[in-house]
C-alpha cells in the first residue's frame, strides 16, 4: 500500500496546505504544536439535547491519544453488540486530549456496568439516554484549547493585532492537513485510483480519498480566489450562503444591501465542493472557478465519474470566544469552531507551527 501512496502521477496535481494563500499574509512566528496530548484539548457539543429515555445510551467520553473508531469497536465489543451498533458525530484527532459522544444500542440487552470498562486514557463523563442512534455531522461546535511551545520571533502586540484581525475578518475556511492522510497519501492513492491504476476496495478508504480529492481541488479553489481578489473581498456572480446554515443564493451584482450583510457575518461567499452539475456562479467568479478547475480536471471529473453533485461551502470562518495568552515562549489559544470546520485553519492564520 505505501508503494502504491508513493507513486506521483504528474497528470493529478496536489496542491499542498502548506502552498494556500494566506488572508493576512505568512506569520513571522513560528512555534511547536502539539508537543503532548494536553497540548490540544477538544471538546464536542451536539447540535441537540438528548432526551433521557430511549433505547440508545449516550456516553460523553474524555479519551487521550485513543482514535474515535478504535474506541467504538472497544465499546462494541464490551456490550457484545455489532460495531454500526455504535454512533459517534465526528473524528476526534488521536494525538490529543477530547472529549465527545458516543451512543450504544441496548435494545433487548441489559445495561452494562460501565465501571468495568477499563481503557487506558478513556474516561466516562457523563451518561444519558436518547431515542436514536448518534448520527455523523450532528455536532453544533468543537472548543479547542490549545497551547504551541518553544514559540519564537513574534512579540504579544503583533499576535494581538492578528487576533483582532481573525475576530473582525475571519480566515479562510480551509480544509486542514489531516484531511489528506500522512504525506498526502489519501491524494496520492486517489490519483492512481481515479487514473485506474489501482482498486480500492474498502468503502472507508474510498471515502477518505473522495473527501480529500473534493477538498483539495475546494482549497485551490479559495486560495486562488484570495490570490486574485484579496481577502474579504466580495465578486460580482458570487454565490451567498446564510451564516450557520448551508443555504445558499446567488449575488450576480454586490449590491450595497449584500455588502452590509457579508459585513455584518449574516451572509459569506462561497467556493464549490466539486461534483456532477454546472458551476452555479457567475460572471467574474465562474470565471475564476473554470480557470481553477481546468488544470484539476482530472480530478474534477473522477469525483463526477464516483456519483457527487456539485455543493458550495462558506469561504470564511469565525472562530468563537477567541482568546489567547503568551507566557514566555508558550502561547495559549482558546475558541469554538462550527461542525466541519479545522483549528490549524485558524492557527495557521496566526503562527506558523
Amino acid at each position: 500500500m505505501n508503494d502504491e501512496a508513493s507513486e506521483i502521477r504528474p497528470d493529478y496535481p496536489i496542491i499542498k496546505v502548506e502552498e494556500l494563500a494566506y488572508a493576512y499574509g505568512k506569520p513571522d512566528g513560528h512555534g511547536c504544536f502539539k508537543a503532548q496530548p494536553a497540548d490540544f484539548i477538544v471538546r464536542e457539543t451536539l447540535s441537540f439535547e438528548p432526551e433521557g429515555e430511549g433505547t440508545h445510551v449516550y456516553l460523553y467520553i474524555q479519551k487521550t491519544e485513543t482514535n474515535t473508531e478504535w474506541l467504538a469497536r472497544q465499546l462494541a465489543r464490551f456490550v457484545g453488540i455489532e460495531a454500526k451498533e455504535i454512533g459517534y458525530a465526528g473524528l476526534k484527532d488521536r494525538n490529543a486530549i477530547t472529549s465527545q459522544w458516543f451512543s450504544v444500542k441496548l435494545e433487548g440487552i441489559d445495561e452494562p456496568n460501565w465501571d468495568e470498562l477499563q481503557l487506558d486514557g478513556v474516561t466516562i463523563l457523563k451518561k444519558t439516554w436518547h431515542r436514536k442512534k448518534l448520527r455523523r455531522g450532528a455536532i453544533k461546535s468543537n472548543h479547542f484549547d490549545i497551547v504551541l511551545k518553544d514559540v519564537q520571533s513574534v512579540a504579544s502586540d503583533v499576535l494581538k493585532q492578528r487576533i483582532e484581525q481573525i475576530q473582525k475578518e475571519g480566515v479562510p475556511n480551509y480544509f486542514a492537513q489531516q484531511r489528506f492522510g500522512h504525506d498526502y497519501n489519501n491524494l496520492t492513492r486517489g490519483a492512481r485510483w481515479f487514473a485506474g491504476d489501482i482498486k480500492i476496495k474498502k468503502r472507508t478508504d474510498k471515502s477518505m480519498i473522495i473527501s480529500a480529492s473534493r477538498s483539495m481541488v475546494f482549497n485551490q479553489m479559495v486560495s486562488q480566489r484570495l490570490n486574485q481578489f484579496g481577502w474579504n473581498q466580495l465578486v460580482n456572480g458570487d454565490i451567498m450562503m446564510l451564516n450557520a446554515t448551508h443555504s445558499i443564493f446567488p449575488a450576480p451584482e454586490i449590491n450595497d444591501e449584500i455588502l452590509q450583510r457579508f459585513h455584518a457575518i449574516d451572509i459569506h461567499p462561497t467556493a464549490p465542493l466539486w461534483g456532477r452539475g454546472r458551476l452555479s456562479s457567475e460572471q467574474q467568479l465562474l470565471q475564476l472557478e473554470q480557470e481553477v478547475a481546468d488544470p484539476l480536471h482530472k480530478w474534477c471529473d473522477g469525483l463526477e465519474k464516483q456519483g457527487l453533485k456539485q455543493e458550495r461551502r462558506a469561504i470564511r470562518l469565525f472562530p468563537q470566544s477567541l482568546s489567547y495568552t503568551l507566557e514566555g515562549t508558550e502561547l495559549s489559544l482558546s475558541f469554538s469552531l462550527p461542525s466541519g470546520a479545522y483549528a490549524t485553519a485558524v492557527l495557521r492564520e496566526i503562527i506558523q507551527f
